[in-house]
């Protein structure tokens, strides 16, 4: 639980050097495991199917796609991976675990599914991946679902500063 009255500041946000790294990793593993499970299902089908002509023609229309279905179908997976990743692992992905970040609302706490839901679809959107470049360093992805990419370490040092300061002046049971 968030201390109250935090609010997480610029300071807290993670380099943009980290967020690229964010990125090179979390597509790495995420188009490993969807190409991994894309080959293994072709090669099940092909040992174990003795009519294998709907997977040849499947494949055969593969070549023939548009290049907006191709950008839909292939944002919409990326999309579903990253909100399972980043649900499952309670705002971090593969990336984040390896730079010691992690997504958090403005108060610190942690976002909802809702707020993961449309910081994983909003990346769907044209040249998204560049929205980070700015002055701030936060994505379109991350303001539109009011999140923050923050340091970890930084996020907790700063909430127990801020903890101790609301503590000055509490009166303390007497046991």
């Amino acid at each position: 639980m968030a201390a109250p009255h935090f609010i997480v500041t610029p300071d807290l946000y993670t380099s943009k050097s980290n967020r690229f790294i964010n990125y090179i990793i979390d597509l790495m593993v995420i188009l490993g495991v969807v190409f991994g499970l894309f080959f293994l299902i072709i090669y099940l089908c092909y040992q174990y199917l003795d009519d294998v002509s709907a997977i040849d023609s499947l494949l055969n229309s593969f070549e023939n796609v548009n290049g907006l279905v191709d950008r839909l179908v292939t944002g919409t997976v990326l999309a579903i991976c990253y909100f399972a990743t980043e649900t499952l692992l309670k705002g971090r992905s593969f990336g984040k675990y390896v730079t010691k970040t992690k997504v958090v609302l403005e108060d610190g706490s942690s976002p909802s599914l809702v707020h993961y839901l449309k910081r994983s679809f909003s990346r769907i959107i044209p040249f998204e991946a560049f929205s980070f470049l700015g002055a701030e360093g936060r994505g379109w992805h991350d303001t539109i679902s009011k999140t923050y990419v923050v340091d970890i370490e930084k996020l907790n040092e700063k909430m127990k500063a801020q903890n101790s300061l609301d503590q000055i002046g509490v009166a303390q049971d007497d046991y």
